[in-house]
C-alpha cells in the first residue's frame, strides 16, 4: 500500500478494527462480532439498494423515457411496478401475471444458452481429433474418465464386470472432480484471508512510519 495520509490512514484504521471484529469470530461468537456483521450487511445493502438505483431504475426508466424518448420502455416499467403488488394481502395476486410474463422470458432466454454452454460446447470439447502430443494423452484420459463417469449412471443393467469396473473408476473421476471444486473454493477464501493479513501488515507499516 502507498503511504497514506492521515485522513486515508484514520479510514484505514477503522477498516483494520472491523477485519479485527470479524475475525474475532474464530475465538468464538461474540457481540462485537454480532454488531460488525450487522452492519456489513447493512453497508451492502445500502450500496446495492443505490447500485440498483442507478444502474437499473435511472438507466432503464427514466433516461430512455423522458430523456430518450423511447417510450416503449413504458411496458417493462409497468411490469416492475406490478411485482410491487406482492406486498399487498389482499391485491398480491396482482404481482404474479409479471412474475409470469418474466419467468416466461427468462426461460425462452436461459434454456437455448443453459444447453448451448452446459452440453452442446461441452460435447464439442470431447469430439476432437486426438494428437501424439501430451496434450492428447490428457484428452483421452479425460475421455475416458468422462465415459466412466455416465457408465455410473447407466441403470439399464447391473453394474457388474467392465461396467462395474468403469463406474468404479467413474464414481473416481467424480471424486477427483469434486475435490478440485472444493479445493478451489476453499483456496479462494484463503486467498480472501491472505489479501486481510496483507492489508493489516501494511497499514501497521504505515502507522509505524508515521509515529
Amino acid at each position: 500500500m502507498p503511504e497514506a495520509g492521515i485522513g486515508e490512514l484514520i479510514w484505514q484504521g477503522v477498516a483494520a478494527l472491523v477485519t479485527l471484529a470479524i475475525l474475532s469470530f474464530l475465538y468464538r461468537d461474540n457481540p462485537i462480532y454480532k454488531f460488525t456483521e450487522r452492519l456489513w450487511v447493512g453497508i451492502v445493502t445500502g450500496y446495492w439498494t443505490m447500485l440498483l438505483y442507478h444502474t437499473g431504475f435511472t438507466d432503464k426508466v427514466v433516461t430512455p423515457i423522458f430523456h430518450l424518448g423511447q417510450w416503449w420502455y413504458i411496458f417493462p416499467a409497468l411490469l416492475g411496478v406490478l411485482m410491487w403488488f406482492r406486498l399487498s394481502r389482499r391485491y398480491g395476486y396482482i404481482s404474479r401475471y409479471a412474475l409470469a410474463f418474466y419467468i416466461g422470458i427468462s426461460t425462452g432466454v436461459f434454456i437455448p444458452l443453459t444447453i448451448k454452454t452446459a452440453i452442446l460446447y461441452q460435447l464439442e470439447g470431447t469430439l476432437r481429433p486426438i494428437q501424439a502430443t501430451w496434450n492428447g494423452l490428457m484428452f483421452v484420459l479425460a475421455f475416458a474418465g468422462i465415459l466412466c463417469s455416465l457408465s455410473y449412471f447407466f441403470f439399464s443393467r447391473e453394474l457388474r464386470g467392465a461396467l462395474g469396473v468403469a463406474s468404479k473408476i467413474g464414481i473416481c473421476t467424480l471424486m477427483v472432480g469434486f475435490g478440485a471444486g472444493f479445493g478451489l473454493t476453499v483456496m479462494g477464501r484463503v486467498a480472501l484471508l491472505v489479501q486481510r493479513v496483507i492489508f493489516l501488515k501494511d497499514y501497521l507499516a504505515d502507522l509505524a512510519r508515521i509515529f
